[in-house]
Order: structure tokens, then C-alpha cells, then sequence
């Protein structure tokens, strides 16, 4: 005993924490600090063995007293005396290695030292503390247990519901299937006529900037020549003014001048037809180049739709990515599940290890205890006892109705907020296929203009 592995308490505080956890009703009023110091009482120390020992094992005070009935035995009231204080004695030598006390003898019962008694009382209170503490751990485990369960319902349920959704969202009817893949077939003509006609279009910029060059071309040379023409008519009208020449040669120079004019009117009358085929050309290349504006409009509305389609994908995909993440969790929740049951296991076998050895006992003892009892001299002490404990279940009762209705109100405001996701999510997944089918009408629309446009 040189070296304890747990502290010595006062007094004071022994007396407080058996007041408190151990002892109730009367015993707790009447436990003084006089029944410890400076010289303990026999009997105060060995009521508060047996009430630890009922705390503990639930063996009530009187059962120390019964004797077994067995015939002839001489002397019956000295042995049912002496029985109470070795029942105690046995049992407590039994317990008190688990307080990492291992010296403890009947002297400590009838004649109690006041340093032993502090030192057994102490690591009795130790005890007691470290199981309340485990007790509450227990208790905590078992609550989080409860409600990682009723999360891992949850959240199963919600996996079924997802994965019923994205089956949904993933199965395409056929009747959608087949007019998917002639959009798929129309965009792809579309997209060969449309890169044909680019090249057409091109083809044609490149022939219409060549004709606007040339026509800039004979212009120049029909405005240079309109000049020529003027200075000549000048330099003809001052020629005519200064000379005097020849009917004959004025013949042939006026022929000359009549061919040079019709040539000119030639040329006049050519570059016209030129300027009205350029004209019809550059009407056909706006009118092509509205198709082409309209057509590109149309490849826009296209990419968008994709990009939505796209954009669909990745929340899919998202979801799948969630869906996985679950997974992960209830499989982690599981395995903490297994963990937890077998724990449980090994205590449910423990405790029903102990029920079997204390139902052997109480069968054993069951058959004495009518005879006993009727000749007992405590039943008020009984009563009053019952009587307390009664009131400390009652007690315990209502703590626990309070407890039940407050999960109830969880429950119940939990199972709203499923509900209220469930509805968002339903209103979702019909706005989202209100959303297909106008997307699928849209692109039938758009299927048909095109056709008729080609």
C-alpha cells in the first residue's frame, strides 16, 4: 500500500460523494464525518460496503443475512449474525482487486483502521467515477450508434431514390432515341452543306472581287477615253475653225470618226451588260450571304443546345461523383456498424454470462427467500426503501417520456426536411423534361426550316 495508483480523498470529500452516489434517504441525512474519524464505525463502514455492492451488483443488504435452511443446525441465530459480515467480506475481497486494492481483510469489517478505511473508501470513489465516466461514454456511443444508423437509413434511402433518378435521367425512351439520332444524321448534313456552301461562298467573294477590279478597270479607261474624245472634239472644232480642207478627206475623217464612235457606243453598251451582270451577281451573293447568316444562326442555337447537353453530362456526372462519395460513406459507417456490434457482442455475452451465474444463484436462493422473509423483522425498512425507489424510477420515467418526445420533434422535423428535398427534386427533374421536350420540338422546327430552305 506504499504506492497507490489513485489519490487519497478528505473526508469531507468522501463523505459529499457517498452522500451523493451511493447512499439515499435516510442514510444519506444520517453519514456523518464522526462515523469515519476519528475512529471508524463497524457498522457505518459495512452499510457502505453493501451499498456499493448493491450499487454495483445489485445484491441487496438483507441477502447478506440469509442462511440457508438446512436441518439440525445448532445455534442458528450465531450463524445468521456471522453470515451477513463474511457474505460481505467474500464479496468484497472479490471487488476490491479491481480497485487495485489487494490487501483487504475481516479486521477492516469488524475492527476498522481510520487510514485503511480512507484508502479502501477512495478507491472505491475512484472506481465508481471511472465507471460513471464509461457509463456515459457508453452512452454517448450508443446515441451516436443510433443515430449514424438512422443516417445511414437516410441516406440509403436517398441513394435509392437517386439512383432510381438517374436511371431515369440516363434511360432515353425509343421513340427519343430514334429522333436523336436523325437530328444526330440532320446536323451532320447540315454541317457538310454548310462548309460546301462556305467554299461556294468564297469561290464566289474571290470571282466578285475580280470583276470589281476589271469593272474599276474599264472604267478608268472609259472616263480616260470620254477625255480623249472631248480634247479630240476640241482640237476637231479648232482644226475646222483654222483649215479648209477637202470634201473627200472630210468624208473619210468623218467615217473614221463614225467607226471610233461606234466602237466607243460598243464598248459603252458592253460595259454595261458587264455592270448589270455584276449587279445580278452581287444580288445573288447578299442573298446567299442572308442563307449563310441564317444558317450560322442556326449552328449557334445548335452549339448552345449542346453546350446544355454538355452541361447536363457533368451534373450527371457530378451526381455520379456524390453517389460514389456516399458510397464511401456507408461503407465507413458500416464498417464502424461492425465494430460497434461486436463490441456489443462481447458485452451482451459478458452480461449474459453474469445473468445465467446470477439467475443459478437467485434459483438457488428463490427457494428459501418465501420462508425467509415472512420471518424478517425489516419490511418497514423495505418500504421505505421501495418506496424511494419507486420514486427515483418514476423519475427516470418521465426523464425518459421527456427524451422520447423531444426525438419524436426531430424526427418529425426531419422527416419534413426530407420531404421538402424530395419535392424540390421532383419539381426539378419535371422542369428538366419540360425542358427536353421543348429542346426536342425546338430542334424538329429548326429540322424542318432547313429543309424547306434547301
Amino acid at each position: 500500500m506504499t504506492e497507490l495508483s489513485f489519490p487519497i480523498s478528505s473526508v469531507d470529500n468522501i463523505i459529499n460523494f457517498y452522500r451523493l452516489e451511493v447512499l439515499t434517504g435516510q442514510e444519506a441525512k444520517h453519514l456523518n464525518k464522526t462515523d469515519l474519524t476519528p475512529s471508524p464505525k463497524p457498522e457505518a463502514v459495512q452499510r457502505l460496503y453493501m451499498r456499493v455492492l448493491h450499487l454495483l451488483y445489485r445484491f441487496r443488504p438483507e441477502w447478506h443475512s440469509m442462511v440457508p435452511l438446512v436441518e439440525n443446525i445448532q445455534f442458528a441465530l450465531y450463524q445468521e449474525g456471522a453470515t451477513a459480515v463474511m457474505s460481505v467480506y467474500t464479496r468484497m475481497r472479490q471487488f476490491l482487486p479491481m480497485c487495485f486494492v489487494y490487501d483487504f481483510s475481516l479486521n477492516d469489517l469488524l475492527a476498522p483502521k481510520k487510514q485503511k478505511t480512507l484508502i479502501v473508501l477512495s478507491a472505491i470513489m475512484n472506481f465508481l467515477q471511472f465507471r460513471k465516466e464509461r457509463m456515459n461514454m457508453m452512452q454517448e456511443k450508443q446515441a451516436k450508434y443510433r443515430a449514424d444508423l438512422d443516417r445511414m437509413q437516410a441516406s440509403a434511402k436517398a441513394n435509392q431514390e437517386a439512383e432510381k433518378k438517374i436511371a431515369i435521367l440516363t434511360t432515353i425512351p425509343p421513340e427519343q432515341q430514334a429522333e436523336a439520332d436523325e437530328l444526330a444524321a440532320a446536323l451532320s448534313e447540315l454541317q457538310t452543306t454548310t462548309m460546301h456552301e462556305y467554299q461556294d461562298v468564297n469561290a464566289k467573294n474571290e470571282s466578285v472581287a475580280e470583276r470589281k477590279t476589271k469593272i474599276a478597270e474599264k472604267a478608268q479607261k472609259l472616263a480616260q477615253m470620254k477625255i480623249d474624245l472631248a480634247n479630240s472634239k476640241e482640237d476637231v472644232a479648232k482644226l475646222k475653225s483654222q483649215i479648209v480642207e477637202s470634201p473627200e478627206e472630210l468624208k473619210t475623217q468623218m467615217e473614221k470618226m463614225r467607226e471610233n464612235v461606234k466602237n466607243i457606243k460598243n464598248s459603252i453598251e458592253q460595259t454595261d451588260e458587264t455592270v448589270v451582270e455584276l449587279q445580278n451577281m452581287v444580288q445573288r451573293v447578299t442573298h446567299t450571304e442572308v442563307e449563310i447568316q441564317q444558317m450560322y444562326n442556326l449552328l449557334q442555337d445548335l452549339e448552345s443546345n449542346l453546350n446544355n447537353s454538355k452541361q447536363q453530362q457533368q451534373e450527371h456526372q457530378q451526381l455520379m461523383s456524390q453517389h460514389e462519395k456516399k458510397q464511401k460513406e456507408l461503407r465507413n459507417l458500416c464498417n464502424e456498424i461492425g465494430q460497434l456490434k461486436r463490441a456489443l457482442c462481447m458485452k451482451q455475452d459478458k452480461e449474459s454470462k453474469q445473468n445465467l451465474r446470477r439467475q443459478k444463484k437467485k434459483e438457488m436462493k428463490e427457494q428459501h427467500v418465501e420462508d425467509v422473509l415472512r420471518q424478517c423483522n425489516q419490511i418497514h425498512h423495505k418500504r421505505e426503501e421501495m418506496a424511494d425507489k419507486i420514486q427515483e424510477i418514476s423519475r427516470e420515467t418521465q426523464q425518459l417520456k421527456v427524451k422520447i418526445n423531444s426525438l419524436r420533434d426531430v424526427c418529425s422535423k426531419e422527416t419534413q426536411k426530407t420531404q421538402a428535398m424530395y419535392d424540390t427534386l421532383s419539381t426539378a427533374m419535371d422542369e428538366l423534361q419540360r425542358k427536353i421536350e421543348i429542346y426536342t420540338l425546338n430542334l424538329k422546327q429548326d429540322v424542318a426550316k432547313m429543309s424547306n430552305n434547301f
